[in-house]
């Protein structure tokens, strides 16, 4: 079984924070819950030229995740490809999940009261398609690998 990751190639990012605003699209997301998330290091000078390099932050789909156990529902899950996701029709919006995740990755939707999170796009994903972050980054920064390729 495959098993999946977000890798950002600093180097190409140009911190036009499309990645954002393709996932927010792609969920139909109000302002607020960021699922995917690019900042900045500190501008430093390297070699006599200022610089600076951008992050992605993204949910890390942990192998042995603390999100899960602590749903009262069984709303989080794992797939075996190890994709971890909120299954709406279940989530009651006791946020329990976002406590127990040490990167507090899990947001609120304030529209639903429900709890969204990364997920790869899972109807991307299993239509065989990419997701929309990576669909959408203008300098092609992101990727989305197979770790079995790596």
């Amino acid at each position: 079984m495959n098993k999946y990751m977000l890798y950002l190639n600093s180097k190409r990012c140009i911190g036009c924070h499309g990645c954002e605003i393709h996932c927010k699209t792609n969920k139909r997301l109000p302002v607020g819950p960021i699922l995917c998330e690019i900042s900045h290091e500190p501008l430093k000078m390297v070699g006599g030229i200022p610089k600076t390099e951008y992050r992605f932050r993204s949910c890390y789909h942990c192998e042995d995740p603390y999100c899960v156990p602590v749903c009262p529902t069984g709303a989080m899950q794992k797939r075996d490809d190890g994709i971890v996701f909120v299954e709406q029709e279940k989530c009651i919006g006791c946020m329990a999940c976002i406590g127990a995740c040490p990167w507090a990755i899990p947001q609120a939707n304030p529209e639903t009261g429900k709890v969204v999170k990364c997920d790869y796009c899972l109807d991307r994903v299993d239509a065989g398609f990419k997701p929309a972050c990576v669909t959408k980054c203008t300098s092609h920064a992101l990727k989305f690998v197979s770790l079995v390729e790596l």
